[in-house]
Parts: C-alpha cells; structure tokens; sequence
C-alpha cells in the first residue's frame, strides 16, 4: 500500500529544506522534476519513481487540514508539502516519512500522519527498485495498480479528497478509456468533490472488510478481484432477470442515526456570453441566504486554499476558456457547506452546474424557510435553469461514509423563467402536484417554485416528484 504524507508549515519550505529532504535517502538517488516543476521525484538508478513530492500549495482558508486529515493545523495561512510513497516498496515509506520530518523540524510545523516523522536520518536504499512503469497512465503518481481495464489507486487517509494527483489520475484514466478503482481501508470516507466525480462502472470505491473482504463503498455490493478489476460477486442463485448481488453485511448494517442532516442543492445556471460576465454569484447567493454569510474559500483542488473571490474564480474560468473549469468551495468549521462547481462554454452560453450541502447537527434545524430566497435570487439575477433541494439524514461534515445513508426526499423543484415560458401551454401551471407552484420574479416571466413535503422518513416525495418529471416532459 503507498503512504500519503503532509508537512503543515507556517513557513514555506525554502529550497535547502526541500533538498535536504529529498537526500533522505543519501546522495545516490536521482531527483526529476515534470510539470513544469510542479512535481519533484525521487527515482532509483533505472529512473523508476520512488518517492513523489507535490510543490508547497499556501492555504488561506481556515479548517481544510481537520476537514480532510483531522489533523491540527497552523493559523492561516500555512504551507502544505504533499508525498507520495510508491506502492511495493518498503523503504519509500520510510523515505517519505524522513522527508516530511526534516521539512517540519527545518522550516518549523507537524507531520502528517502523526507518528509518521520516526527518524529524519537517512534511509538505507541500497538495492532499493521500483517497478517498471509500462504506460502513461501508469506515469500518475496516485495509480498503485494499472491494468488493461482499470486504474487502481489505495488510499489510507481518513478522507480521500480531490488531490492534484487524484484529479490528474481521473484525467489519465478518462483519456486512457480505463476505470478508476478507488481502494479503501476501513472507516476511510470520500470528499463530496471525489464522489461525485467517480464516473460509471467499471469505476467504483472498494472498501476492505474483514467479514466479507471487499464492498463497494456506495452500493455495498461485495466484490472480488477478477480478470484485472474488481467486479461484483455473483450469487449462486443468480438469474439474468434476478442478479441477487450478495450486500456486505457492514455496509447494510450502516450507522444509528445520530439526527444529523444535510440541505442538499444542486442547480443549472445558464448564461449569456459576455466579456463583462462574473461567475460564482449563483453560488454566493444561495451560500449568503442559506447561512447569512459567503463562502470561506475555493480552489480547483482539494484542501481548497483561495479565499473566496468572484473575481478570481472568473479569471482562471476564462483563462481555460473553451476547456471546462472544476472548482470546489467550501465553508468554515461552524457551517459546514461543500459546493464543486462546472463551467462549460456551449452554443447555449456559459453554463454553470452547481452540486451544494450544507451539514446540520442533531441540535440544528436547516433553515428550509430560506429556500425559496435562494431560489428567486438564482431565478432573477442568475438566469436560473433548474434547481431541485433536498433534505437528507447524512453526517454535518459532509463526508461520505462506507455504509448505508437514507436517501434524501424533494424539499422544493424550481423551474427556470426560460424553461417556464418555452415551456407549450399551461403545462409548467397545471401540475399533478397537491400544492399549487409559486411564481418567482417578475409577473410577466416568472419561475416556477414546486414545493414538497421535504421530510427525511417520507420517501413518497419522490413518487410526487417522478410525476411532476413526467407531466413536465408531457409523457
């Protein structure tokens, strides 16, 4: 299994830190710089990697380092030096240890994992190799395992986040046509951003079990290695028509509810294309009427470490303009909220695809009564499209747990101004729905407001959402 480790720092590790280091592992190993510098490694004498190290990213938001590693952190701002170990080799863990341990006692801060930083002597290499790396996939310093079918990356840390490597081995596998098979130990939990990036099979999260060995952490199917990726287990039982996929035990078991909630939104915005357009403001609007406050913070990886900025967010959008740009945003401590964001140039414009939550505890209402703000706000300043909001029985933090979560129920459908009028008819007006929609905006081209029951033990919301689904579509 590779070893991730983390250098928090109050100052930015200098390039005599960095060096002294790298020669954790003597004088003989090779250094090798990609990314435009971006990424350093260490490499054996056949060029092969061992130890991969991330250049120092400067966070300026506050509770990411708890958030992703439960780890105490320095006052903001402070730096975050990222490895790698490569998976297989024994001693490239102890390099990466040594390494993030001279960086922490040169510069001044803590290691990650604690416990991790044992010696910052140097580490016997002698005879050290890594394996061959066949393809550029492979090249990814996050891919434990490649196959002709998948890319395989484990990952011990308490929550597997949206990494720079992570995201740059979602791209080479997508560009490689491979799936990405996440694997997990026990208790591990996803980021939102990773989650909702695992595209369809043959890409999944394995999670190990000791009852049954692997699970899918979404599904719970269980599952077993075969022909280079994990599958599902097939029952003996099985039919074409009746698969009877076996469901691990621990994931069916999940959790006590604990009373914790979430306020699920996720909703389109669709722009004119303009020089002068600003994006992000969908976001900070339903951010301020949901909490009374902006986001904390965003970057296009996970820890997010820019203060929020609409400006700057547009800047870096235009910048890969017509490429799409990924973001995530992300709240405080208090309130915890975790947006990801997808900006796209179409023929239609300039669309923006926003999947938001905010995490409640047991003690703490969603402020339901503030969704319909937000939704008038998005239908009549940020040329809204669709919205639907959920309220959901999951953890405050927002991480996603390797067992069972009920599903969340229809809180409210919006329907944007656009759609309303293209829209044959009266048809938007005339719904099966008990409960007449609410007009939003101006009078003369409103948005429509269909509002649900939204409680989380009632899960024939979404028999009356399916419906309206189908009425809308007139089938």
């Amino acid at each position: 299994m590779t070893k991730d480790v983390v250098a928090l720092t109050k100052k930015m590790p200098d390039p005599l830190s960095v060096i002294a280091g790298l020669l954790s592992g003597g004088p003989d190993l090779l250094v090798g710089a990609e990314a435009e510098g971006a990424l350093v490694r260490l490499h054996d004498e056949q060029g092969r990697p061992l130890l991969s190290v991330e250049a120092p990213l400067l966070v300026q938001v506050r509770g990411e380092a708890q958030r992703l590693l439960g780890a105490s952190e320095p006052e903001v701002p402070y730096w975050w030096t990222e490895a790698r170990a490569t998976t297989g080799v024994k001693e490239a863990e102890a390099l990466a240890g040594t390494f993030v341990g001279r960086i922490a006692t040169l510069v001044g801060g803590t290691a990650w994992p604690r416990g991790v930083a044992t010696s910052i002597g140097v580490v016997n290499t002698e005879g050290m190799t890594a394996v061959p790396v066949p393809v550029p996939a492979a090249a990814q310093p996050a891919v434990d395992v490649l196959t002709d079918k998948v890319a395989v990356v484990i990952q011990d840390r308490p929550v597997v986040a949206m990494t720079s490597w992570l995201a740059d081995t979602f791209r080479a596998a997508a560009e490689a046509e491979l799936g990405l098979q996440i694997v997990t130990p026990a208790g591990t939990r996803l980021s939102p951003a990773v989650r909702g990036a695992l595209p369809g099979w043959p890409s999944r999260w394995v999670v190990q079990d000791e009852k049954c060995g692997y699970y899918d952490g979404l599904s719970g199917a269980i599952l077993q290695w075969a022909n280079g990726l994990f599958v599902t287990l097939e029952s003996p039982d099985a039919t074409a028509e009746d698969p009877r996929t076996p469901i691990a035990e621990t994931f069916a078991q999940g959790a006590a509810d604990t009373g914790e909630r979430q306020l699920a939104v996720s909703f389109r915005c669709v722009h004119p294309a303009d020089d002068r357009l600003v994006l992000g403001g969908a976001v900070e609007s339903v951010w301020r009427e949901i909490t009374g406050e902006p986001p904390a913070g965003w970057g296009t990886e996970e820890p997010a470490n820019l203060p929020w900025s609409l400006r700057q967010l547009t800047d870096v959008a235009f910048e890969r303009s017509p490429e799409p740009t990924w973001v995530v945003v992300v709240g405080t401590p208090e309130r915890p909220g975790l947006a990801t964001v997808r900006i796209t140039r179409t023929t239609a414009g300039v669309e923006e695809d926003v999947t938001l939550a905010f995490g409640y505890g047991a003690a703490e209402e969603p402020p339901t009564g503030a969704v319909q703000r937000a939704a008038e706000a998005l239908a009549t300043r940020h040329d809204l499209q669709s919205m639907l909001v959920q309220v959901r029985r999951a953890r405050r933090d927002l991480s996603v747990p390797p067992h069972f979560e009920g599903p969340g129920v229809p809180y409210a459908f919006v329907l944007g101004a656009e759609e309303v009028r293209t829209m044959p008819g009266d048809r938007a007006r005339r719904t099966p729905l008990r409960e007449k929609p609410r007009e939003l905006g101006p009078r003369t081209r409103p948005a429509l407001y269909y509002p649900f029951p939204g409680d989380p033990s009632d899960l024939s919301g979404w028999q009356d959402f399916e419906r309206l689904m189908r009425h809308l579509k007139g089938t």
